[in-house]
């Protein structure tokens, strides 16, 4: 059995969850989730938990199993605390700023500005400071979204391992090489 499958998901105050032909949806106060899951995976809600079975014993059904548990357990934890990533713009020079419409203008050293429309979902808060390097602050209650949204902004301008340059999410660690001059 698999050991993040067969785990309850417990359903938080003021959280809704319906099932209905293979679609899970989740309501609470920061938004609504959907999720389509596979017909071999079965879902029932019992006494405020939810739980997650499987029909067969196939490598399919059991690797299936634990992740639609984990996508409705960060469904259910999204609508009702949300998510919330960080990244740090590293560089001389890189700043980022919120403009309206939800659109995040990034200055990464390029001979232009970077212009990202970010969806609605996701709400964006850019934290300059004179003494410490650009924060850019995502909140969602959406786990899929935001860390796509992430991983779209790191691209940009991804760390560089000599320097450290770049866009990194706030607590990485990179790993630094040493120069030319570390060989002599």
């Amino acid at each position: 059995m698999s050991r993040i499958g067969k785990l309850p998901i417990s359903i938080p105050a003021g959280v809704d969850v319906n099932v209905n032909d293979n679609v899970v949806s989740v309501k609470g106060p920061l938004g609504e989730l959907t999720q389509q899951i596979d017909p071999s995976i079965e879902v029932a809600i019992e006494d405020a938990n939810i739980e997650v079975k499987r029909n067969g014993e196939s490598k399919r059904e059991k690797s299936m199993h634990g992740l639609y548990r984990s996508l409705i357990n960060n469904m259910v934890e999204g609508v009702s605390k949300g998510y919330e990533i960080k990244l740090e713009l590293v560089g001389v020079g890189y700043r980022a700023e919120v403009l309206p419409d939800n659109v995040l203008d990034l200055v990464l050293g390029f001979a232009h500005h970077t212009y990202l429309q970010l969806p609605s979902e996701v709400k964006v808060e850019a934290l300059s400071d004179k003494r410490s390097n650009p924060i850019v602050t995502l909140k969602s209650h959406d786990k899929q979204l935001i860390g796509q949204v992430a991983a779209k902004i790191r691209s940009f301008r991804k760390p560089e391992p000599y320097k450290g340059k770049g866009i990194k999410f706030v607590g990485e660690e990179l790993r630094r090489k040493a120069g030319k001059a570390a060989g002599k």
